[in-house]
């Protein structure tokens, strides 16, 4: 570390005056010296100071950008789970047990906690539905069956409609998470959350239409 004295900045200014005076990454002025260059107006340029803000203030717009992306997801999730309650609302005249399903669902949302770790669902074999298994339930997993105006005409359209329009909520959450965070645990950990609650509704929509082969298999 070089200390530029008050001594040493008389002997450059008696040589000629100057208005800036710029400190090398290893130079400190000493209280003399600073008070000189301060008595004479002169603007003292630290650039150690300058790279040591700039990168704190990187680092605070980084921090801010993160707790952005945290909340944005924290509210869409939230919106998300407010149609799963209308949903639940809806079925509950209907069918109290997929009502009380689909409001289990709900409470398995990304929210994005402290430990990072999610609510997860619990992977449960479907006979109606051997295209998902427990090794794919994790993963994204192509819908079974297109919802067309053909289901509306079923005994049971209204609720198949319900749990399709909430399955594309969760798919469009999905795609929102994958373009607003970068890879890493956290983004896996709300991917594989996100794909085991569409892949529930794609089981309980199969189990609702019935039949007796995979719609994958056709």
């Amino acid at each position: 570390m070089k200390f530029i004295t008050e001594k040493k900045l008389r002997d450059f200014y008696s040589k000629g005056s100057f208005d800036t005076f710029e400190l090398g990454r290893e130079e400190r002025l000493t209280p003399g010296g600073r008070q000189f260059l301060l008595d004479r107006g002169i603007k003292i340029v630290d650039q150690f100071s300058r790279k040591s803000k700039t990168k704190r203030q990187n680092k605070k717009e980084k921090n801010v950008k993160e707790n952005n992306k945290i909340k944005m997801l924290h509210y869409k999730s939230k919106s998300i789970q407010a149609l799963f309650f209308l949903t639940a609302q809806e079925l509950l005249q209907k069918d109290i047990i997929l009502a009380q399903k689909v409001i289990d669902l709900s409470k398995c949302l990304p929210q994005l906690k402290n430990d990072n770790k999610q609510n997860t669902t619990i992977f449960t074999e479907n006979e109606n539905c051997p295209a998902l298994n427990k090794d794919n339930f994790s993963e994204h997993v192509s819908d079974c069956i297109e919802i067309t105006e053909f289901h509306i005409q079923l005994e049971k359209g209204r609720e198949i409609i319900a749990l399709h329009r909430l399955r594309c909520a969760v798919r469009e959450l999905e795609q929102y998470v994958f373009e607003l965070f970068e890879d890493g645990e956290q983004k896996q950990g709300i991917e594989r959350n996100i794909n085991q609650i569409a892949n529930t509704l794609s089981q309980t929509i199969c189990s609702i239409v019935g039949g007796t082969k995979c719609q994958k298999e056709n």
